[in-house]
């Protein structure tokens, strides 16, 4: 819903005011049947269910009853549109209870890549700066909480947010490309990765792969049983990042 801060949405650019529902000016008589609401809703649920290639003004248009002329009133463009589309689907942070800013920071990844899971479209996104939107912003500062008690400086912060972000999406990126690698085989990720070690280990021999062929000979490459690769690659790959955070948290606090 609109808010009445006419002076604010004056102030700031007409993509920014509706991406944060800012109105200028109180509307008289009916109602709008049309608002940037229910088209970035309808847009959501289009990408939801054909991904965000079935996405189109056009498309989302048809789908509410109205022209596309007449969603240029409440959305300036196609990328508009896919940033109100990825701030909805981001939707508000959730509470992160954590003592320890590591724990912290872990609640926020499982987060945010539980809401990748729900709208796979959203890593597609195209990432054109800094997030803008309310939501993007309240997830955010749910990052920068975990962190607060750590005594690095808002700079830093902000290093490492650009870090662990960039590195879920990567993480959902290449879960995706390996899935559709395996497709059609029947085969799981798990599946892959030991046929993989198993075959590589009567090749890679320790006299011309002296580092490689003790990976392949300990079966390295197989996950531990019950236990899901991809999961296991997402928090190992995240705890490397932190021991690193935790170094610059040492050097700036001792």
């Amino acid at each position: 819903m609109g808010h009445e801060l006419p002076s604010m949405a004056d102030e700031v650019p007409a993509d920014l005011a509706r991406l944060w529902r800012l109105s200028t000016s109180a509307r008289r008589g009916r109602p709008a049947e049309l608002d940037v609401d229910r088209i970035v809703g309808a847009a959501v649920d289009l990408a939801d269910h054909e991904g965000l290639d079935g996405v189109t003004l056009q498309k989302v248009a048809q789908t509410l009853g109205f022209t596309k002329m007449a969603l240029y009133r409440h959305v300036g463009s196609k990328e508009e549109l896919l940033e109100l589309m990825a701030d909805h689907a981001y939707g508000p942070a959730p509470r992160l209870d954590a003592d320890v800013w590591r724990d912290g920071v872990h609640l926020w990844a499982a987060a945010i890549r539980a809401r990748y899971a729900e709208h796979p479209w959203l890593v597609e996104v195209p990432v054109a700066g800094p997030p803008r939107g309310p939501n993007a912003i309240d997830w955010m500062d749910a990052f920068l909480r975990a962190l607060h008690d750590t005594g690095l400086d808002p700079r830093t912060k902000a290093g490492v947010l650009v870090v662990v972000s960039g590195y879920v999406r990567n993480a959902i990126l290449q879960g995706r490309q390996m899935a559709e690698g395996r497709s059609g085989t029947g085969l799981s990720q798990a599946d892959v990765e030991r046929d993989y070690g198993r075959a590589l280990a009567a090749l890679v021999h320790p006299e011309r792969f002296p580092e490689a062929a003790p990976m392949f000979a300990v079966g390295a490459f197989e996950s531990e049983a019950g236990e899901d690769p991809e999961d296991q690659d997402f928090v190992f790959g995240l705890d490397l990042i932190l021991d690193g955070v935790e170094v610059a948290i040492a050097r700036r606090t001792r």
